[in-house]
């Protein structure tokens, strides 16, 4: 095989999808809790994404921004009037937008509060890409291993210590760069009072508050953005994955004050914001404020969490159900790849978070009927695994 080996693949081909359904080249049926980690937001081949995509091929797939791109102005307006923001850049992927946020920080720091060595402070157990900058901020260890030298400017401390947090910070702080529920990292939700304190000292001490949206934005927690459960307001946000529901495209969303320092030459794109993602993205946005979608979410998400908890609550495998909207995951006291090879041959398809931890992303057109089906799947496979373990 000509491609590097740098992904752990199940041995299952899919070959076609519709809502939270897919089906692999045997004809076999299954239920997806994936979504692409998190992309597929509203579902598999979703018609309004679809008939967008193929009315914009029709007409033009890509022009230079050295031009006007009419799409472009039409989505970031959606974005920023849904965000309370002033100003977006698109791009192609999640790493790109906290590539982007990085330099817009770090840009930030050095002329407007001329700070010579800016850093920027991030979380153990985050996840914000894998490119050298993206990866050296990520507070996992495993994915900077044999990628030395990293770049500097980053340092990292722990997720609900507000203590901890404000002893790190220093003249040189010029952002602190999270994740409001933790992905790759467990399914973390930080605190209600540790983001209030955190939004109020960077306030206080003129840090920008940067929201690594990426995977909780476009309504996967049942807002649009998962700021929006917390009442408070970053300063930067970065979206990608739903945002274009299977089609690349990344977003930075940040307040109108820091508009000006991303002046022309200072960062840019070839693909970022072509005819077609901007297509895609202005009926994703569309679609998720129409019909009640994200207030059922909300529902879907608390009978998810309820479901679990009934059925996993004598479950010694099963330490903890934790999540925020259609993000749930479950805290295994065995790892979990085995585990998800089985519910993958019973017909659901499911993510890891960590060495212990399975996460569930279904789409927001998930149904409730498809929900108990997944409880069920999981309360079968974990009753074998568990009984496997007893019997030694």
């Amino acid at each position: 095989m000509s491609l590097f080996p740098n992904y752990m693949r199940q041995e299952v081909t899919f070959v076609k999808g519709d809502g939270a359904l897919l089906w692999d080249d045997t004809g076999k049926t299954y239920l997806d809790f994936g979504s692409g980690i998190g992309v597929t937001n509203l579902g598999h081949c979703h018609p309004k994404m679809t008939n967008a995509l193929l009315e914009q091929a029709n007409h033009l797939w890509h022009v230079s921004n050295l031009f006007p791109i009419p799409l472009q102005i039409e989505v970031a307006d959606m974005l920023c009037e849904y965000s309370g923001l002033g100003a977006a850049f698109f791009c192609n992927s999640g790493a790109e937008a906290n590539e982007a946020a990085i330099k817009l920080a770090r840009k930030w720091a050095n002329e407007v509060k001329e700070i010579s060595n800016p850093e920027i402070i991030t979380f153990e157990g985050s996840f914000h890409g894998r490119t050298l900058a993206t990866l050296t901020a990520t507070g996992q260890n495993k994915v900077k291993t044999g990628f030395d030298p990293l770049p500097q400017g980053f340092r990292t401390t722990s997720l609900q210590n507000i203590r901890a947090l404000k002893q790190m910070t220093n003249p040189q702080t010029a952002g602190i760069l999270l994740e409001l529920v933790q992905g790759e990292g467990g399914v973390q939700p930080a605190s209600f009072a540790f983001m209030h304190d955190l939004a109020d000292w960077c306030q206080e001490k003129d840090i920008l508050l940067m929201v690594d949206e990426v995977q909780t934005g476009i309504g996967r927690t049942g807002e649009i953005f998962a700021f929006q459960h917390y009442g408070i307001q970053p300063d930067v946000v970065t979206v990608a994955k739903g945002l274009g529901n299977g089609f690349p495209i990344g977003a930075m969303i940040a307040k109108d004050k820091l508009k000006p320092v991303m002046g022309p030459g200072t960062h840019g794109t070839t693909f970022g914001g072509n005819p077609l993602a901007m297509a895609v993205a202005k009926a994703v946005l569309t679609e998720i404020n129409k019909h009640g979608l994200l207030q059922e979410a909300k529902k879907k998400g608390a009978f998810l969490l309820d479901r679990l908890t009934e059925e996993l609550a004598n479950f010694s495998i099963s330490e903890d159900i934790r999540g925020l909207g259609l993000m749930v995951g479950i805290k295994l006291t065995k790892p979990v790849l085995p585990i998800i090879e089985s519910l993958l041959k019973n017909g659901l398809v499911t993510l890891p978070a960590g060495e212990k931890v399975l996460r569930l992303l279904p789409p927001l057109v998930v149904t409730f009927d498809q929900i108990e089906q997944a409880v069920s799947l999981i309360k079968a496979v974990l009753t074998s695994t568990s009984m496997k373990v007893h019997l030694g």
